[in-house]
């Protein structure tokens, strides 16, 4: 069987990173790690052409505005003025499975560019927040937050990878138009995955009129490229992966490594942070869109149906360890495993997990057992082909 095309390479051998993303992506074809996708080489040559063009691409930081509003408005750049040279960044759009992050993969860990960062857009928007919440609590509200947020961002990388890019919050989409003339006037390179064109991010969302600057800048100073490709290997690579393994010993323990190791194609799994309203989910081990919890970790914690919500939209499948039989005497795990299934069912997130028992066998006795009926039904469809088959919802 031909390995996914998000598959870890297996050493560095395969191609150097100097080669750049065309010669690495080729090179796993030629070993059979992945199958030959016209769709994604003709990717990889548009992000080989920006490799190529950001080689050594050193924009200097400006140092912080001083003065007041007058100085600032005659030194400021709009986006026509980006520095000379500066090249377009890309934003590549399909559909989920179609090996966008492979290939970003391929891209980053390649690029020649002094500073370069690459994080999931949500967390990029996070740490936006909390940097314009500290600059407004030394200077006041009435102090502009944009210019130093986009000199202390460029400072950190002139080079920027996002990893889903999506709006959903209003809060973001206030400030983004600003922000990102900021950043590309300071000649910041910008490549982007996501599941939606440009013309469709925050579509029917109230203030969306808004918006439309902060997307016409996106679609003038990013190449956008559409991934046709016809396969969707993040679904191929769960179909017949088996999803529910009793009991939790160390034989499940193994295949649940295993399934992560599959499902995120070996990509070293970091700890996180999920923050919304001023609080946080830790997340202990996550990559490429999945993410891995002991149970207690996810359902002993005083967690809320808007952290279930904020789970089952940023990561498109879950592996939970060790989930026990439950009943009265741990009714408050229960219940928050009932709204955490609530909501990676209706995101069609997708879960691998092992268990003290089948689901149905979870939850026989106490008052509420008859309410986990339904939970244990949608864990058993949610091993379904069927299911297993169904896009994420962010």
């Amino acid at each position: 069987m031909t390995p996914p095309p998000d598959a870890a390479p297996p050493g560095p051998s395969l191609s150097a990173p100097s080669d750049g993303p065309l010669p690495a992506l080729r090179a796993r074809i030629a070993a059979g790690l992945i199958a030959r996708d016209p769709a994604q080489e003709l990717a990889a040559e548009k992000l080989q052409d920006l490799w190529r063009r950001t080689r050594g691409y050193d924009p200097k930081a400006e140092p912080p505005e001083t003065g007041g509003f007058l100085s600032r408005f005659l030194r400021r750049k709009p986006v026509e003025e980006a520095p000379e040279g500066a090249p377009l960044g890309l934003y590549l759009v399909g559909e989920v499975g179609r090996g966008k992050s492979m290939l970003m993969d391929l891209f980053f860990a390649s690029a020649e560019v002094p500073r370069k960062k690459r994080l999931h857009f949500h967390q990029f928007m996070q740490q936006a927040h909390r940097r314009i919440h500290a600059w407004k609590q030394q200077h006041g509200d009435t102090a502009d937050p944009i210019p130093p947020l986009a000199d202390s961002i460029v400072a950190e990388a002139a080079l920027l990878c996002f990893d889903e890019f999506q709006v959903h919050d209003i809060a973001d989409a206030m400030i983004l138009g600003r922000l990102f003339e900021a950043l590309f006037a300071r000649g910041v390179v910008v490549v982007a995955t996501s599941n939606t064109a440009p013309d469709d991010l925050f579509k029917g969302k109230p203030g969306r009129d808004a918006f439309l600057p902060f997307i016409a800048l996106i679609k003038k100073r990013i190449e956008v490229l559409v991934l046709e490709s016809a396969r969707d290997y993040r679904r191929e690579r769960i179909r017949g992966l088996p999803t529910w393994h009793v009991p939790p010993d160390g034989r499940a323990e193994r295949a649940l490594d295993a399934a992560f190791a599959e499902l995120t194609g070996d990509t070293p799994a970091k700890p996180t942070k999920l923050t919304l309203l001023g609080r946080a989910v830790e997340v202990p081990q996550a990559a490429r869109g999945v993410a891995r919890f002991e149970f207690d970790d996810i359902c002993g914690k005083p967690l809320g149906p808007a952290d279930y919500l904020a789970v089952a939209t940023h990561f498109h499948t879950l592996v939970i360890d060790g989930i026990p039989r439950l009943g009265p005497e741990n009714f408050d795990k229960a219940r928050r495993f009932i709204t955490l299934i609530d909501a990676l069912y209706e995101h069609r997130v997708k879960l691998v997990a092992s268990a003290e028992d089948h689901p149905d066998r979870l939850y026989e006795r106490g008052e509420n057992a008859a309410m986990f009926e339904r939970t244990a039904s949608r864990l058993m469809e949610m091993q379904s082909q069927d299911y297993l088959a169904l896009p994420h919802l962010t």
